[in-house]
């Protein structure tokens, strides 16, 4: 007689997509690309002469429209997602919970898609150089970018998940930061640090500060869904501690405020209260990394190395920076970069924890 093999938790809060989603965003999508269609021909009407890279470019219109959409395609696929398989814990939360949930996944959604359309549109702007946008290609063009802007914010928004929230997060931030670096109108921000692009009363400086707000505020829903998977896993028996969960989400959630207030304090705005935010987002993962074998146990061993080498790296940042190896912007972006790059493993490892196969 075969012993019975250890129970797998119920972590995978992967929820998989299910049919009504995928027909709900063909039918939004299709929908989406009518008013695409639309918009195109009165964009073409009221600017007059457009091209993909002069004084009104189409892709800033083809973003704004795209944004626009993402925002309703996501609010509407996240809200009825929220009975999905896998998903019907959400039902469960609280309406401010729930409702700072929804506001951030509409946010970071409906921000990729006006970062990503406006920077492939540049990017054909450099392969089409002067080539006239005419109202039938306006038309075209734009019904195609509304229609898979749409598809594609419906689906991700309605399959939420950590990992896909880790996902976004990273995406978001790298998207974010690298618009602002290329925009600013200070080419040598790097000199003084990381934080002088939130200083310019300039679009560049409003996309690096909205970006960490809007950052922190998805961080603050990554630590609901982290909760839900711990409390799978304590219900498993793989955490012993059922105290983990909670625990573990508010410092997270901290992390994620201290992460927005970065951006609403920007260091020329109120220099104190923009260095006690990002020394607590610090803070917040040190007492992670630090305390993970007590708030953690129970995970696999190996993520524990892992998170022990991600310690190593920042002290050695710290003591490179004190001797002056490091400029005070290498030392920041190291930093950010060792903290996203630990949310990432974290999740993978929080995915497999318990696991036999």
């Amino acid at each position: 007689m075969n012993a019975p093999e250890p129970a797998v938790p119920p972590v995978e809060a992967v929820a998989a997509q299910s049919p009504r989603a995928e027909s709900e965003a063909v039918y939004a999508a299709l929908g989406a690309g009518v008013i695409g269609a639309v918009y195109g021909w009165i964009v073409s009407l009221v600017a007059g002469s457009l091209g993909l890279a002069n004084e009104d470019p189409f892709g800033v219109w083809a973003a704004a429209g795209a944004a626009v959409v993402a925002a309703i395609a996501a609010t509407t696929g996240y809200w009825r997602a929220r009975g999905d398989p896998g998903q019907e814990w959400r039902r469960t939360l609280p309406a401010w919970k729930f409702t700072i949930n929804t506001i951030s996944v509409v946010i970071v959604h409906t921000a990729l898609a006006f970062l990503g359309t406006y920077a492939l549109y540049r990017l054909l702007a450099l392969g089409f150089i002067g080539l006239p946008v005419i109202r039938f290609w306006a038309v075209v063009l734009m019904a195609v970018t509304l229609g898979i802007t749409t598809y594609l914010v419906y689906l991700s928004a309605s399959s939420m998940s950590t990992q896909r929230t880790s996902s976004l997060l990273m995406a978001f931030i790298v998207a974010g930061t690298l618009t602002a670096m290329v925009t600013t109108p200070d080419p040598d921000w790097w000199r003084v640090h990381f934080s002088q692009l939130g200083t310019f009363d300039e679009l560049s400086s409003w996309v690096f500060n909205a970006t960490l707000i809007a950052g922190g505020l998805l961080v603050t829903t990554f630590a609901v869904y982290i909760e839900n998977e711990l409390t799978a896993l304590v219900a498993a028996g793989v955490l012993p501690d059922p105290r983990e969960p909670a625990i573990v989400s508010r410092l997270f959630a901290i992390m994620g405020i201290m992460l927005a207030c970065v951006g609403v304090f920007p260091v020329d705005v109120n220099l104190l209260l923009h260095n006690v935010s990002a020394s607590g987002m610090a803070a917040m993962f040190l007492v992670l990394l630090i305390g993970g074998p007590k708030l953690l146990a129970g995970m696999p061993r190996t993520y524990f190395v892992a998170s022990w080498t991600f310690l190593a790296g920042l002290l050695a940042s710290v003591v490179l920076f004190a001797v002056g190896y490091f400029s005070l912007t290498a030392f920041e972006i190291i930093v950010f970069a060792l903290i996203f790059g630990w949310i990432a493993v974290f999740i993978r490892f929080l995915g497999v924890a318990g696991r036999t196969d």
